[in-house]
């Protein structure tokens, strides 16, 4: 690790002053995103209200599998969620089955910061305000992307 730290910091100090400027300027959005996250409470899981639909959803969340990852599928009618019904390391998204499914009028997809950051964090927003947060596998997903397109 710290090998690696020492190689990491050579490379930069033999970076072009362009390579170094994008550097820095990739430090920067990292250092403002991450404060946006702490500012807006998006480094919880939800909003923390338990008595709130997102609250409720939540503990209804995992009663429907004990595996902890889920799939979403968003779509025109709602969002879809998705669990093998067990913890199976081998082809599970293949044994998947629809778990749970919330209506387009119950909630929305959405990217908390309107595309200004790419993150993998989506929100399930709820129709009392309330919100889920969920961690995609990459930033600027397919998910993110369709909230982009369909954002009011």
């Amino acid at each position: 690790m710290l090998l690696a730290r020492a190689e990491q910091a050579v490379e930069r100090f033999l970076d072009t002053k362009e390579e170094k400027e994008r550097h820095r300027a990739r430090k920067e959005e990292e250092r403002r995103r991450d404060a946006a996250v702490e500012q807006r409470g998006l480094d919880n899981v939800f909003d923390g209200d338990w008595k709130g639909a997102a609250g409720q959803f939540l503990l209804h969340w995992y009663s429907h599998s004990t595996h902890h990852e889920r799939l979403l599928f968003a779509g025109q009618d709602g969002i879809v969620f998705a669990a093998p019904p067990e913890r199976v390391g081998v082809r599970r998204d293949r044994r998947a089955q629809a778990v749970a499914r919330l209506s387009a009028e119950e909630a929305t997809l959405e990217d908390p910061f309107g595309g200004e950051f790419e993150t993998q964090i989506m929100l399930i927003r709820f129709r009392d305000g309330s919100w889920l947060r969920v961690d995609t596998e990459e930033a600027r997903s397919e998910l993110h992307m369709y909230a982009l397109r369909h954002a009011h």
